[in-house]
């Protein structure tokens, strides 16, 4: 007779070990596509030229630093800043679209520049309205969703693992046979796990919501103490704050 903790070589054991294979393929098979097409990697470039690129739009639309009212010549400084950035990009991999799309005239458009001629008042208003607030929602709904996905993984651990611990412990007692079914629990929510921590739904909800916060401090501020002196500062912070690059940190020294 088989042994309480040995799986016998049914119908039962064999379709396990079938499907343990094919998971097993599915996920080699996902890791190579995946490092082939390198696609969160082109995703990430892109999504940080897309970031740089709107980000400078803005500082130059409202004057904010550094193409302030002081710049002499902002134009020609928002051009070298954005070939310069992009550049940068170039270097580690990012494909330029520009070098494939026929010339559209520049990146200043007219809504930039009539923006950029308003008042302090309305620059201000657009501003905050417009970008600011725009980012505190975006930050707030990628919290939530973090904290849903954080939920859910951490929901089918916590079902994977319960039933594995108790047919060990019958296991242990000499009671009932798994058929392999531990090890197939067992395996799942390790997997679980490892997704889990990869997605780093935990630090995100942390990055997320300390962006959050400081946007909703500077918007207190830009709604009420903050003068126009002080206006090309308090932009170029919030842009760096709402930057991919300042997110990036946080969720590395938040664990």
């Amino acid at each position: 007779a088989a042994l309480p903790w040995h799986a016998e070589d049914g119908p039962a054991a064999r379709v396990l070990y079938g499907a343990a294979v094919l998971a097993y393929l599915g996920v080699l098979f996902t890791t190579f596509l995946a490092s082939q097409r390198k696609a969160k990697s082109h995703w990430q470039l892109n999504r940080s030229a897309a970031e740089f690129i709107k980000s400078n739009c803005w500082r130059y639309a409202v004057h904010g630093a550094p193409f302030d009212s002081a710049s002499e010549h902002p134009e020609a400084l928002f051009a070298n800043r954005l070939e310069d950035g992009l550049q940068e990009l170039r270097k580690v991999g990012w494909a330029d679209p520009r070098e494939e799309l026929p010339d559209s005239g520049g990146l200043i458009t007219d809504s930039m520049r009539a923006l950029r001629n308003k008042a302090y008042t309305v620059r201000k208003e657009t501003y905050v309205r417009d970008r600011l607030i725009e980012q505190r929602r975006w930050y707030r709904r990628r919290q939530q969703a973090s904290r849903r996905g954080a939920l859910m993984w951490s929901g089918a651990i916590v079902a994977l693992t319960l039933p594995a611990l108790a047919l060990s412990v019958l296991q242990t007692f000499g009671v009932g046979r798994s058929f392999g079914l531990t090890g197939a629990l067992s395996a799942a929510a390790a997997a679980c796990l490892a997704w889990n921590e990869m997605r780093r739904h935990h630090p995100l909800i942390s990055a997320h919501s300390l962006v959050e916060q400081d946007l909703e401090s500077m918007q207190a501020a830009m709604e009420t103490t903050l003068t126009e002196r002080h206006w090309p500062a308090a932009v170029f912070e919030t842009e760096r704050i709402v930057s991919p690059e300042h997110t990036d940190w946080l969720v590395r020294h938040r664990v």
